[in-house]
């Protein structure tokens, strides 16, 4: 099954499974240790970033190690561009206001 990412991204677990993996990869039990839940919630949690592609798994020995896949954060990325623009349209209005407000108060 396909998952959708902002789906998957929407559970704060998952978000600091994210974190951490963003870093370097790790185990199940790895992650488990950083989080008050079991070692199989861990292991669900991992499946559905899997699932939407956001983890890649890779076998050394015994141990899968998961880490980020960045391609595929970039959707995310994009996604929230289109925010990022209208938020800083918005400070800058915001920013004209408050100097217009100063200029205002050092003219009387």
């Amino acid at each position: 099954m396909r998952r959708d990412i902002f789906q998957a991204i929407a559970d704060p677990t998952r978000r600091s499974i994210i974190t951490l993996i963003a870093v370097h990869a790790m185990t199940p039990n790895a992650l488990a240790e950083n989080f008050n839940i079991t070692r199989q919630a861990v292991s669900k949690h991992l499946r559905i970033l899997s699932e939407c592609d956001l983890v890649k798994q890779e076998q050394q020995g015994r141990e899968i190690y998961y880490s980020l896949e960045i391609e595929k954060m970039k959707e995310v990325d994009l996604w929230l561009e289109q925010f990022r623009k209208i938020w800083e349209a918005k400070f800058n209005q915001l920013d004209q206001v408050l100097l217009t407000m100063k200029k205002d108060k050092n003219e009387q």
